[in-house]
Protein backbone atom coordinates (compact mmCIF):
# COMPACT_ATOMS: atom_id res chain seq x y z
CA UNK A 1 0.00 0.00 0.00
CA UNK A 2 1.65 3.35 -0.90
CA UNK A 3 0.29 6.82 0.50
CA UNK A 4 0.93 9.65 -2.05
CA UNK A 5 2.53 12.77 0.30
CA UNK A 6 2.24 16.11 -1.79
CA UNK A 7 3.94 19.06 0.34
CA UNK A 8 4.96 22.21 -1.21
CA UNK A 9 7.84 22.35 1.40
CA UNK A 10 9.25 19.05 -0.04
CA UNK A 11 9.44 21.02 -3.34
CA UNK A 12 7.73 17.35 -5.11
CA UNK A 13 5.80 14.68 -4.40
CA UNK A 14 6.48 12.21 -1.53
CA UNK A 15 5.19 8.53 -1.13
CA UNK A 16 5.08 5.91 2.04
CA UNK A 17 4.51 2.07 1.01
CA UNK A 18 3.54 0.09 3.91
CA UNK A 19 3.46 -3.77 3.35
CA UNK A 20 0.78 -6.07 3.59
CA UNK A 21 0.85 -6.16 7.21
CA UNK A 22 0.74 -3.05 8.27
CA UNK A 23 -1.70 -2.35 6.11
CA UNK A 24 -4.12 -5.10 7.43
CA UNK A 25 -3.04 -3.52 10.36
CA UNK A 26 -4.02 -0.23 10.31
CA UNK A 27 -7.26 -0.77 8.45
CA UNK A 28 -8.21 -2.89 11.73
CA UNK A 29 -7.40 -0.60 14.00
CA UNK A 30 -9.60 2.32 12.22
CA UNK A 31 -12.34 -0.46 11.86
CA UNK A 32 -12.40 -0.82 16.14
CA UNK A 33 -11.76 2.79 16.89
CA UNK A 34 -14.46 4.60 14.60
CA UNK A 35 -17.44 3.11 16.05
CA UNK A 36 -16.38 2.93 19.90
CA UNK A 37 -15.78 6.49 19.68
CA UNK A 38 -19.05 7.18 17.84
CA UNK A 39 -20.95 4.93 20.63
CA UNK A 40 -19.48 7.03 23.06
CA UNK A 41 -20.41 10.05 21.90
CA UNK A 42 -23.79 8.75 21.29
CA UNK A 43 -23.83 8.21 24.70
CA UNK A 44 -23.08 11.46 25.88
CA UNK A 45 -25.50 12.91 23.56
CA UNK A 46 -28.04 10.90 25.12
CA UNK A 47 -27.36 11.14 28.81
CA UNK A 48 -27.38 15.30 27.93
CA UNK A 49 -30.07 15.33 26.20
CA UNK A 50 -32.74 13.02 27.46
CA UNK A 51 -32.20 12.85 31.31
CA UNK A 52 -36.15 11.64 32.25
CA UNK A 53 -37.87 9.32 30.45
CA UNK A 54 -41.01 9.78 28.44
CA UNK A 55 -42.64 8.62 31.23
CA UNK A 56 -41.24 10.47 34.10
CA UNK A 57 -41.70 13.61 31.85
CA UNK A 58 -45.57 12.64 31.84
CA UNK A 59 -45.37 12.06 35.33
CA UNK A 60 -43.68 15.19 36.58
CA UNK A 61 -46.20 17.70 34.24
CA UNK A 62 -49.06 15.37 36.09
CA UNK A 63 -48.06 16.63 39.50
CA UNK A 64 -47.68 20.03 38.44
CA UNK A 65 -51.01 20.25 36.83
CA UNK A 66 -52.27 18.94 40.43
CA UNK A 67 -50.50 21.29 42.39
CA UNK A 68 -52.09 23.77 39.70
CA UNK A 69 -55.56 23.12 40.46
CA UNK A 70 -55.16 22.46 44.04
CA UNK A 71 -53.80 26.11 44.45
CA UNK A 72 -56.59 27.30 41.75
CA UNK A 73 -59.31 25.74 43.70
CA UNK A 74 -57.61 27.22 47.10
CA UNK A 75 -58.10 30.58 45.92
CA UNK A 76 -61.88 30.07 44.20
CA UNK A 77 -62.98 28.85 47.75
CA UNK A 78 -61.13 31.76 49.39
CA UNK A 79 -62.59 34.24 47.34
CA UNK A 80 -66.01 32.68 47.65
CA UNK A 81 -65.82 32.75 51.46
CA UNK A 82 -64.90 36.59 51.28
CA UNK A 83 -67.54 37.17 49.26
CA UNK A 84 -70.32 35.03 51.21
CA UNK A 85 -68.67 37.30 54.11
CA UNK A 86 -69.20 40.21 52.39
CA UNK A 87 -73.05 38.71 51.67
CA UNK A 88 -74.06 38.43 54.97
CA UNK A 89 -72.85 42.22 55.87
CA UNK A 90 -74.60 43.23 53.34
CA UNK A 91 -78.09 41.32 54.69
CA UNK A 92 -77.59 42.67 57.77
CA UNK A 93 -76.94 45.86 56.78
CA UNK A 94 -79.87 46.08 54.39
CA UNK A 95 -81.90 44.90 57.46
CA UNK A 96 -80.82 47.34 59.46
CA UNK A 97 -81.57 50.15 56.95
CA UNK A 98 -85.35 48.66 56.64
CA UNK A 99 -85.57 49.41 60.46
CA UNK A 100 -84.16 53.03 60.61
CA UNK A 101 -86.41 53.51 57.39
CA UNK A 102 -89.77 52.14 59.30
CA UNK A 103 -88.27 54.22 62.15
CA UNK A 104 -87.50 57.37 60.53
CA UNK A 105 -90.90 57.05 58.94
CA UNK A 106 -92.58 56.64 62.43
CA UNK A 107 -90.75 59.74 63.49
CA UNK A 108 -91.50 61.82 60.77
CA UNK A 109 -95.48 61.36 61.48
CA UNK A 110 -95.13 61.75 65.08
CA UNK A 111 -93.06 64.78 65.03
CA UNK A 112 -96.00 65.75 62.38
CA UNK A 113 -92.68 66.69 59.77
CA UNK A 114 -93.24 67.45 56.18
CA UNK A 115 -92.88 64.05 54.19
CA UNK A 116 -91.77 65.97 51.49
CA UNK A 117 -89.35 67.19 53.22
CA UNK A 118 -88.05 63.92 54.83
CA UNK A 119 -88.97 60.97 52.43
CA UNK A 120 -86.73 57.96 53.83
CA UNK A 121 -88.28 56.27 50.74
CA UNK A 122 -85.67 58.22 48.88
CA UNK A 123 -82.05 58.62 49.28
CA UNK A 124 -81.00 62.56 50.94
CA UNK A 125 -79.97 64.69 47.76
CA UNK A 126 -76.27 64.95 47.28
CA UNK A 127 -74.14 66.01 44.17
CA UNK A 128 -71.49 68.10 42.95
CA UNK A 129 -68.88 68.76 39.95
CA UNK A 130 -67.03 65.69 39.11
CA UNK A 131 -63.08 66.39 39.91
CA UNK A 132 -61.34 63.67 37.41
CA UNK A 133 -58.34 64.58 39.08
CA UNK A 134 -59.12 62.75 42.44
CA UNK A 135 -60.87 59.69 41.05
CA UNK A 136 -59.58 56.74 42.63
CA UNK A 137 -60.34 52.89 42.83
CA UNK A 138 -60.97 51.80 46.40
CA UNK A 139 -58.39 48.91 47.57
CA UNK A 140 -60.08 46.15 48.78
CA UNK A 141 -58.66 46.32 52.35
CA UNK A 142 -60.57 50.15 52.63
CA UNK A 143 -63.21 48.49 51.17
CA UNK A 144 -64.26 46.69 54.04
CA UNK A 145 -62.96 48.65 56.60
CA UNK A 146 -65.54 51.38 55.24
CA UNK A 147 -68.42 48.44 55.26
CA UNK A 148 -67.35 47.62 59.19
CA UNK A 149 -67.64 51.07 60.06
CA UNK A 150 -70.68 51.85 58.38
CA UNK A 151 -71.76 48.97 59.78
CA UNK A 152 -71.07 50.71 63.30
CA UNK A 153 -72.85 53.91 62.53
CA UNK A 154 -75.80 52.22 61.57
CA UNK A 155 -76.36 50.53 65.27
CA UNK A 156 -75.18 54.41 66.30
CA UNK A 157 -78.06 55.56 64.11
CA UNK A 158 -80.17 53.05 65.93
CA UNK A 159 -80.11 53.60 69.17
CA UNK A 160 -80.08 57.36 68.71
CA UNK A 161 -83.28 57.35 67.02
CA UNK A 162 -84.64 54.70 69.62
CA UNK A 163 -84.27 56.88 71.94
CA UNK A 164 -85.71 59.59 70.19
CA UNK A 165 -88.97 57.39 69.54
CA UNK A 166 -89.02 56.75 73.57
CA UNK A 167 -88.78 60.16 74.17
CA UNK A 168 -91.56 61.34 71.28
CA UNK A 169 -93.15 58.68 72.26
CA UNK A 170 -94.00 59.63 75.92
CA UNK A 171 -93.94 63.04 75.05
CA UNK A 172 -97.19 62.53 72.77
CA UNK A 173 -98.07 60.04 75.65
CA UNK A 174 -98.27 63.15 78.08
CA UNK A 175 -100.29 64.89 75.83
CA UNK A 176 -102.81 63.02 75.11
CA UNK A 177 -103.25 62.20 79.01
CA UNK A 178 -102.79 65.80 79.51
CA UNK A 179 -106.28 67.75 79.37
CA UNK A 180 -106.59 70.48 77.01
CA UNK A 181 -109.45 71.46 74.83
CA UNK A 182 -113.33 71.90 75.13
CA UNK A 183 -115.75 69.13 76.12
CA UNK A 184 -117.73 69.73 73.22
CA UNK A 185 -117.44 69.73 69.19
CA UNK A 186 -120.22 72.70 68.91
CA UNK A 187 -121.65 75.25 71.50
CA UNK A 188 -120.73 78.02 73.53
CA UNK A 189 -119.34 79.34 76.81
CA UNK A 190 -122.31 80.08 79.04
CA UNK A 191 -120.73 80.36 82.40
CA UNK A 192 -116.94 80.61 83.76
CA UNK A 193 -115.21 78.87 87.01
CA UNK A 194 -115.42 81.34 90.06
CA UNK A 195 -117.54 82.92 92.05
CA UNK A 196 -120.79 83.90 90.34
CA UNK A 197 -124.52 84.46 91.18
CA UNK A 198 -126.12 81.14 91.41
CA UNK A 199 -129.50 80.72 89.02
CA UNK A 200 -131.87 79.16 91.69
CA UNK A 201 -130.75 80.79 94.42
CA UNK A 202 -129.59 84.29 93.55
CA UNK A 203 -125.97 83.82 96.21
CA UNK A 204 -122.92 84.31 95.32
CA UNK A 205 -121.22 81.11 95.04
CA UNK A 206 -117.76 79.54 93.82
CA UNK A 207 -118.46 77.71 90.63
CA UNK A 208 -116.03 74.76 90.23
CA UNK A 209 -115.98 74.30 86.63
CA UNK A 210 -117.14 75.65 83.39
CA UNK A 211 -120.25 75.26 81.57
CA UNK A 212 -120.42 75.03 77.50
CA UNK A 213 -124.22 75.24 76.51
CA UNK A 214 -125.79 73.63 72.86
CA UNK A 215 -128.27 71.66 71.06
CA UNK A 216 -130.15 68.89 73.31
CA UNK A 217 -127.90 65.89 72.34
CA UNK A 218 -124.76 67.23 70.72
CA UNK A 219 -121.23 65.25 71.25
CA UNK A 220 -119.86 65.48 74.25
CA UNK A 221 -115.87 64.23 74.31
CA UNK A 222 -113.24 63.49 76.11
CA UNK A 223 -110.20 66.27 76.78
CA UNK A 224 -107.73 63.82 77.22
CA UNK A 225 -107.30 59.95 77.07
CA UNK A 226 -107.81 58.30 80.21
CA UNK A 227 -109.83 55.23 82.78
CA UNK A 228 -113.47 56.09 83.24
CA UNK A 229 -114.14 56.06 87.28
CA UNK A 230 -117.75 56.67 87.27
CA UNK A 231 -120.19 56.86 84.55
CA UNK A 232 -124.23 57.30 86.35
CA UNK A 233 -126.01 59.77 88.42
CA UNK A 234 -124.44 61.73 90.91
CA UNK A 235 -126.09 64.47 93.19
CA UNK A 236 -125.91 68.08 91.57
CA UNK A 237 -124.87 66.49 88.49
CA UNK A 238 -127.12 64.49 87.13
CA UNK A 239 -125.71 61.88 84.74
CA UNK A 240 -121.89 62.44 85.73
CA UNK A 241 -118.71 60.44 83.36
CA UNK A 242 -115.67 61.18 85.49
CA UNK A 243 -112.16 60.38 83.35
CA UNK A 244 -108.95 60.05 85.61
CA UNK A 245 -105.94 60.70 82.97
CA UNK A 246 -103.02 59.44 85.62
CA UNK A 247 -100.94 62.37 86.88
CA UNK A 248 -102.84 63.71 88.92
CA UNK A 249 -105.40 64.75 86.53
CA UNK A 250 -109.23 64.05 86.87
CA UNK A 251 -111.73 65.69 84.20
CA UNK A 252 -115.58 65.53 85.05
CA UNK A 253 -119.07 65.97 82.89
CA UNK A 254 -122.34 66.52 84.23
CA UNK A 255 -125.61 66.93 83.39
CA UNK A 256 -125.34 64.34 80.22
CA UNK A 257 -128.90 62.95 78.32
CA UNK A 258 -127.04 59.58 77.57
CA UNK A 259 -124.07 58.29 78.38
CA UNK A 260 -121.71 56.40 75.93
CA UNK A 261 -119.51 54.66 78.21
CA UNK A 262 -118.94 52.66 81.62
CA UNK A 263 -116.97 52.28 84.64
CA UNK A 264 -113.03 50.58 83.49
CA UNK A 265 -113.73 51.84 79.90
CA UNK A 266 -110.31 53.28 78.19
CA UNK A 267 -111.63 56.43 76.05
CA UNK A 268 -109.17 58.20 73.55
CA UNK A 269 -108.89 61.54 73.34
CA UNK A 270 -112.06 63.42 71.68
CA UNK A 271 -113.49 60.33 71.80
CA UNK A 272 -117.61 60.35 72.18
CA UNK A 273 -118.61 59.76 75.70
CA UNK A 274 -121.81 61.14 76.38
CA UNK A 275 -124.63 63.37 74.93
CA UNK A 276 -125.75 66.85 76.17
CA UNK A 277 -128.54 66.73 77.85
CA UNK A 278 -130.25 68.67 81.10
CA UNK A 279 -130.24 66.40 84.14
CA UNK A 280 -129.65 67.12 87.88
CA UNK A 281 -129.32 70.75 89.09
CA UNK A 282 -129.62 72.47 85.46
CA UNK A 283 -131.63 75.44 84.06
CA UNK A 284 -130.98 74.19 80.22
CA UNK A 285 -129.08 71.29 78.39
CA UNK A 286 -125.53 71.90 78.88
CA UNK A 287 -122.31 70.09 79.73
CA UNK A 288 -120.59 71.28 83.20
CA UNK A 289 -116.86 70.41 83.22
CA UNK A 290 -114.70 70.32 85.67
CA UNK A 291 -110.55 69.65 85.97
CA UNK A 292 -109.28 68.46 89.21
CA UNK A 293 -105.65 68.33 89.95
CA UNK A 294 -104.13 66.27 92.80
CA UNK A 295 -107.65 65.90 94.51
CA UNK A 296 -108.66 69.92 94.08
CA UNK A 297 -110.91 71.81 91.69
CA UNK A 298 -108.70 74.07 88.95
CA UNK A 299 -109.54 76.50 86.58
CA UNK A 300 -110.34 74.61 83.32
CA UNK A 301 -109.76 77.87 81.03
CA UNK A 302 -105.98 76.97 81.34
CA UNK A 303 -106.38 74.04 80.10
CA UNK A 304 -108.69 74.60 77.28
CA UNK A 305 -106.34 77.38 76.08
CA UNK A 306 -103.51 74.55 75.46
CA UNK A 307 -105.08 72.93 72.67
CA UNK A 308 -104.94 76.21 70.89
CA UNK A 309 -101.04 76.91 71.63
Amino acid sequence: MNIIIHSKSLRGVGHIAFSHRKTSAVMLFFIILIPAVMMFAGYKVGESSAVQTPSEVSLSLRQELDSQRELVQETKQSAQENVNALAMRLGQMQAQMIRLDALGERLTKMAKLDRGEFDFGKPPAQGGPVNDDNLTSIAIPDFLSAIDKLSKQLDDRSQQLGVLESMLMNRNLQAEVLPAGRPIKRGWTSSFYGMRTDPFTGKQEHHKGMDFAGRDGSDIVAVASGVITWAGKRYGYGNLVEVNHGNGYVTRYGHCKELSVSVGDTVKKGQLIAAMGSTGRSTGPHVHFEVWRNGRPVNPERYIKLAYR
